[in-house]
């Protein structure tokens, strides 16, 4: 039996259709999702909560056990003196009541869940940003108010339920006459009706706008996360709560840096003098030069690690690191002269020398001869 009434979880009325229920599931799912609620302790429940309720509305044999007998377990034939009889009673007497209640609490319909996307530097990670974004979401008419109606005229009673909402019916039981309610099919528990519909609108009330919503974004974020900024999704209407606006965030490559969480790479190309005898250079950080200092005899491929050069983490604190990979240029094409000095260094290193082809300038051509 679950623990709360599915109906009003997923926050839709007994006479929903299938769309209806899968909509405020899918809008109740994204709001509730553990990875979207890292901080909030009890949104991993509320999920649950939220999947089991669109488990029994999902499946028709199960949504027809729970409105017969306020339970998805297996019934005995006699719904008064099988198990659970004295809770299905109190429904048939008081259940009415509470339809009525729920059908005039929830009229309107709740606004639909809507996503922008936001494209950050690497600069902005560092500092945060304020930023606007562009949405694209259902707002009110202004032709007739969100009412729906040609020149915003209130609508029409619904002549069905006499604008209740509701529509009472009386059944026979062992013990009597019962009445019980239902929301009306007419109106769809509205209470009114639209006969007159807004050219403009068509009726629904709503009308698809562009706006722009301030965004905070924090320093840290990185590619794919997501904010939450409940109530600036689409207006609903009549009593409906507006929906909310996920943000997606997406930092924009920098070609001079590799990101990996809080650590950025890059690299910087020495010449052999530089790498061997040491040197001291300005190289470009995220935010401001960084100042590099180069130990004699530095090979290809050291790692150089700037502390707090790299990008903060989310939740504040201490920058990561900059690593700095060093690369040491080998000239392309040698003068004679530089050929010549080149081999007497290696001479004086008592180095093999180096056994080049014609073919490769003339470093290897001075390095081929023979003695």
């Amino acid at each position: 039996m679950p623990k709360k009434d599915p109906y009003e979880v997923l926050g839709v009325s007994r006479t929903a259709s299938a769309d209806e229920i899968k909509s405020a599931y899918r809008r109740l799912a994204r709001r509730f999702h553990p990875d979207v609620n890292p901080d909030d302790p009890g949104a991993e429940e509320k999920f649950k909560e939220v999947g089991e309720a669109y488990s029994i509305l999902s499946d028709e044999q199960k949504r027809q056990r729970f409105d017969q007998f306020g339970t998805t377990d297996d019934q005995p034939t006699d719904p008064f003196f099988g198990g659970g009889g004295i809770t299905d009673l109190f429904d048939m007497f008081f259940g009415g009541m509470a339809a009525q209640q729920g059908a005039r609490r929830r009229q309107g319909r709740d606004g639909d869940d809507v996503r922008a996307d936001l494209v950050m530097t690497l600069q902005e990670v560092i500092t945060g940003s304020v930023k606007e974004v562009e949405v694209q979401r259902m707002a009110q008419c202004s032709s007739c108010n969100g009412l729906g109606t040609e020149g915003g005229k209130p609508p029409e009673t619904c002549s069905a339920c006499k604008g209740q909402g509701v529509i009472s019916t009386i059944r026979n039981t062992f013990i009597g006459q019962v009445r019980t309610q239902t929301p009306c099919p007419t109106c769809q528990g509205q209470g009114t009706v639209i006969k007159d519909p807004c050219k403009e609108c068509r009726g629904v009330g709503l009308l698809r706008e562009t706006s722009k919503v301030t965004v905070n974004v924090p320093a840290g974020i990185e590619s794919g996360a997501t904010m939450h900024i409940p109530g600036q999704g689409s207006e609903g209407t009549g009593m409906g709560r507006s929906g909310d606006l996920y943000v997606v965030l997406h930092v924009q490559e920098d070609e001079r840096f590799e990101r990996r969480g809080q650590t950025l790479f890059t690299d910087v190309e020495l010449t052999f003098a530089q790498a061997a005898l040491g040197h001291h250079l300005e190289i470009e950080g995220v935010d401001d030069k960084v100042t590099l200092d180069i130990a004699a005899g530095t090979q290809p491929g050291t790692e150089i690690s700037i502390r707090g050069a790299g990008l903060p983490p989310l939740h504040g604190g201490k920058r990561g690191d900059l690593i700095v990979e060093v690369t040491v240029k080998v000239p392309e094409k040698l003068t004679e002269a530089e050929a010549k000095v080149i081999r007497e260094f290696a001479e004086m290193r008592g180095e093999t020398m180096p056994r080049g082809s014609d073919k490769g300038g003339i470093l290897g051509g001075l390095f081929g001869r023979k003695k």
